[in-house]
């Protein structure tokens, strides 16, 4: 590893503070068996005041150029056939930075680059978020009941976000399986496990039938619920506790991933025992998933004050895993 500040590593997490494209360059190639993140949105949200901290740079091209070396990167440490998932949305076109108010097409620059890398684009999910939370919180002129009144071609949807996953090329030699099904559920209203669909077949149709209704119909439930294009069941609210890990000069944003939304990702394209890695990992709510799910966990983060409260997540939900061992 190169100019790590801090470190933490135990049997089952890695965590490092330092920049996260250092810290890359010093794995070999190869080595991680998925990635999740979300990324710095270019200018819109700061997370520090470092000079290292993408969310600082200048404009858009100087983020896409540093961003495009992270991405290189990511391309050398996957392994082969396996995925890297990116947390993203829209970002507001505000009139005082960029002259008009509208949007820009984070999620689509995201593709470009990682194609551009050598990735293949493999997924897009959209992930619900309440308008009226949105409006609320961001005061955006064309989410204002007003504005309606007023001018309502000025008037927009609500943003949501999404997880744009890419597959780096080759052979997976090692074959995310989920042979006895899908067995747990991540989200709101849980599917029940009922044991048919539909009403059973006749009885002459009862052999023909027979490979249909022994199949665990809750797995399949689960997959479909998983496998929309729209995840409207993800808990909002469901994140690590954030307000430990502010300090005094805390900057504009932080934001930590809904736990569902990183256990779907990891209950999909991940097998237990596998390394997933959280380039700007925060407070650390991708580590402590990965290890509430029996994966090992790779986290790297620049701010020290999320640095450390990473760390403590961590570990506090290791002896948590110890002690249910007893």
């Amino acid at each position: 590893m190169t100019n790590v500040l801090d470190q933490y590593v135990s049997d089952r997490v890695s965590l490092y503070h330092g920049d996260s494209v250092e810290m890359l360059h010093g794995l070999p190639d190869n080595c991680l068996h998925y990635s999740i993140f979300s990324p710095p949105f270019s200018s819109l949200y700061t997370y520090s005041n470092s000079d290292r901290d993408m969310g600082n740079s200048a404009n858009d091209d100087q983020f896409y150029t540093h961003f495009g070396f992270l991405i290189h990167e990511l391309a050398r440490v996957i392994m082969p056939g396996r995925l890297v998932s990116v947390h993203c949305m829209d970002i507001p076109k505000m009139k005082s930075r960029d002259g008009v108010i509208g949007l820009k097409d984070f999620p689509g620059e995201i593709i470009r680059a990682f194609e551009k890398a050598g990735f293949i684009y493999h997924s897009r999910v959209v992930v619900w978020k309440d308008p009226l939370v949105e409006a609320t919180r961001t005061k955006a002129l064309g989410l204002m009941h007003k504005q309606l009144c007023k001018d309502s071609a000025m008037c927009r949807n609500g943003l949501p976000d999404y997880v744009v996953t890419f597959r780096k090329p080759g052979n997976n030699p090692e074959p995310v399986s989920h042979e006895d099904g899908l067995k747990r559920f991540y989200g709101e209203n849980e599917p029940e496990g009922v044991k048919t669909l539909r009403p059973q077949p006749a009885p002459e149709l009862v052999e023909a039938k027979k490979k249909y209704n022994t199949t665990p119909v809750y797995s399949h439930q689960v997959w479909r619920r998983y496998a929309s294009p729209v995840w409207m069941d993800i808990r909002q609210s469901n994140t690590l506790n954030r307000a430990a890990a502010r300090d005094e000069k805390d900057e504009r944003h932080i934001c930590p991933l809904q736990l569902d939304l990183i256990a779907r990702c990891l209950e999909l394209w991940t097998n237990p025992d596998d390394i997933v890695l959280d380039p700007f990992a925060g407070i650390g709510s991708v580590p402590v998933v990965a290890l509430q799910m029996g994966r090992r966990a790779m986290g790297f983060e620049l701010k020290d004050s999320y640095y450390n409260q990473m760390v403590l997540n961590c570990k506090e939900e290791e002896t948590h895993h110890d002690e249910n061992q007893l």
